[in-house]
């Protein structure tokens, strides 16, 4: 029987690597169980024939609190940083067009029509109001602003962060600050510039990653937390006991072949929302039943390794976006090679392409060999790619992401009260408040700030 007095952290993703971390670094005893072989869940980084792919997140945000955690680690000499300018793309009657990343550029780009351009502009001056109901992203981006920016830039974007359906996401859980910008002010732009105006940091985190992929950082948090993160230790079961008044927990895992058994005053539960629904059914089957209520998209990831020449073109940018009245599967494609090194041998680039989500919720169910010719097929009729890639790998994510749908910010609020009815119970994950890894970070530390003081509290009796 380990230390009563420690906190067990379930599930090694990037969530619960930063709770366990950031207990680590308050003083408080801490276990990490997970049931992979390699930290953090979908984030993972794979060599082949000289080609860097990632499984998951192709990068990401350097928020400051991010930021400071990578210096804290000693991996900052391997940070990339991609160039803020680069363009990106979207489809439009097969054509790849660059996607305005101004109000400026919205104004001339020649991807939106004259009423759609009007629209953007007159918006500050109109003062709308938001509808009594929740409303779905795409509800409210045609109300505002038309059809058209709904289908070539909005519903493309939801697919590349949530892989989700624009009509079924909620604006007020997916982006809230839309839905508070326009209740506040009546308006999006104006509430854009009220709130620059109120901060000290100016344009968005840059875009990041390291030399050696993003696996760099699930593995740099994972070797600081040593023994503590348990890797390929299955947990069976979660228990609370009635110890002298105590909140104190039971947590049967297999580690090694052998049955463990480990008591805490604190769980937290960083594991997906179904596997945490399965997991905690024994301590409140209330709070099993609020997450098994959240919904997740599947995605099917192709990397695939190219000589430079097969291409009609040069890839010199972020990547392509592509609508659904496009009719191809791909949702879209990030040139690797053109955003950071290392990602290509000499001669040659790395891309990757994404598919299924909520809108196709089936390509996750198709064999392997069946999703790469749809990918070799629409990148030869796309982007004029000519031949089979040298290097492909495939990864099929069943439920790879939480979609923020109608109705998601009341599971949330269940999840909450129930948390707070439980003591000693806690939930770290991206089902809660953003998917993005710099948000996961953010709401892990919080987590495990929020663990430390209940530990201090007179709570333990």
């Amino acid at each position: 029987m380990a230390n009563p007095e420690q906190v067990v952290v379930l599930g090694g993703g990037i969530s619960g690597l930063a709770c366990a971390l950031r207990l680590r670094q308050l003083g408080v005893p801490v276990t990490l169980l997970d049931e992979g072989e390699r930290p953090g869940g979908l984030i993972g980084t794979v060599e082949e024939d000289g080609f860097l792919f990632e499984s998951g997140p192709q990068s990401f945000q350097g928020t400051d609190l991010l930021l400071e955690l990578i210096r804290e680690l000693g991996i900052e000499n391997e940070l990339c940083m991609a160039d803020a300018r680069a363009p990106r793309f979207v489809l439009r009657h097969g054509r790849l067009q660059k996607v305005p990343m101004s109000p400026q550029a919205m104004l001339g780009s020649s991807l939106l029509g004259a009423a759609t351009r009007w629209k953007i502009l007159s918006e500050p001056f109109r003062k709308t109001r938001t509808p009594t109901e929740e409303e779905s992203v795409a509800s409210f981006v045609r109300r505002k602003f038309g059809h058209e920016i709904l289908e070539y830039l909005v519903a493309p974007f939801v697919s590349g962060v949530y892989a989700g359906d624009p009509e079924k996401l909620s604006l007020r859980a997916a982006f809230p600050s839309l839905d508070e910008w326009e209740r506040e002010y009546g308006s999006i732009v104006r509430g854009a510039i009220k709130s620059r105006g109120k901060g000290t940091k100016k344009g968005p985190p840059p875009l990041c990653s390291f030399r050696r992929g993003v696996g760099t950082l699930t593995r740099a948090m994972a070797a600081r937390l040593g023994d503590r993160a348990r890797m390929g230790a299955r947990v069976d079961e979660v228990r609370k006991l009635d110890a002298a008044g105590c909140a104190r927990y039971q947590v049967n895992s297999v580690f090694e072949g052998r049955g463990e058994t480990l008591s805490a005053h604190v769980v937290v539960v960083a594991t997906p929302a179904y596997v945490a629904s399965h997991l905690i059914a024994p301590v409140s089957p209330t709070l099993s039943h609020a997450l098994s209520g959240i919904a997740y998209a599947g995605v099917a990831v192709v990397a695939s390794g190219y000589y430079a020449n097969q291409a009609k073109a040069p890839l010199d940018g972020f990547g392509l976006l592509i609508p659904r009245s496009e009719e191809h599967r791909t949702l879209g494609i990030v040139w690797n090679s053109s955003l950071f090194p290392g990602r290509a041998p000499e001669g040659q680039m790395a891309i990757t392409s994404f598919l299924g989500g909520a809108t196709d919720p089936e390509m996750v169910e198709k064999p392997d060999e069946t999703i790469v010719a749809i990918v070799e097929d629409e990148n030869s009729r796309i982007l004029g790619i000519v031949g089979q890639p040298i290097a492909c790998t495939v990864w099929k994510h069943s439920k790879a992401l939480p979609q923020y749908n109608l109705g998601h910010g009341h599971i949330v609020e269940a999840i909450r009260e129930g948390e707070s009815a439980t003591p000693g119970l806690y939930f770290a994950g991206n089902y809660l408040t953003g998917p993005s890894i710099g948000m996961c970070v953010e709401q892990g530390f919080h987590t495990a700030e929020t663990v430390s003081t209940y530990l201090k509290s007179d709570n333990l009796g």
